[in-house]
């Protein structure tokens, strides 16, 4: 699976415990009717891909969903999903990498002057 969007925010790397767990989050907003702001955790030496990008940046991020179970004290099941990373691309934008050819102004085109309203139209509609 993959999440396409704009980096809105790239945390820093965070350590936990004695085997030295690391992860480090970014927040990627979709661009869409309604934009979503998914948050993505890259976990152990995947942290370290995070470092080429920016806050604003178009990305790509292919990602696994995870899901865990955990019973708390008073015995009662409770159920956490993440959205882990395990690679990120920049994206280049159709308009930014020129592929989309240029719109020319609308005063460049002459307006249709003469036109004979009497010709027939062999179209059928």
């Amino acid at each position: 699976m993959e999440v396409q969007g704009r980096v809105k925010m790239i945390g820093e790397t965070q350590t936990f415990g004695n085997n030295g767990f690391r992860k480090r989050e970014i927040v990627v907003t979709t661009e869409e009717q309604y934009p979503q702001h998914i948050m993505v955790e890259f976990v152990q030496d995947k942290t370290d891909l995070l470092n080429n990008f920016q806050v604003g940046q178009q990305v790509k991020i292919n990602i696994n969903l995870r899901g865990r179970e955990w019973v708390n004290p008073q015995g009662e099941t409770k159920y956490f999903n993440s959205i882990q990373g395990w690679r990120i691309e920049a994206v280049q934008t159709e308009a930014a990498s020129g592929n989309v050819p240029p719109v020319p102004p609308a005063d460049a085109f002459e307006p249709a002057g003469d036109l004979n309203q009497d010709e027939h139209d062999d179209l059928p509609f």
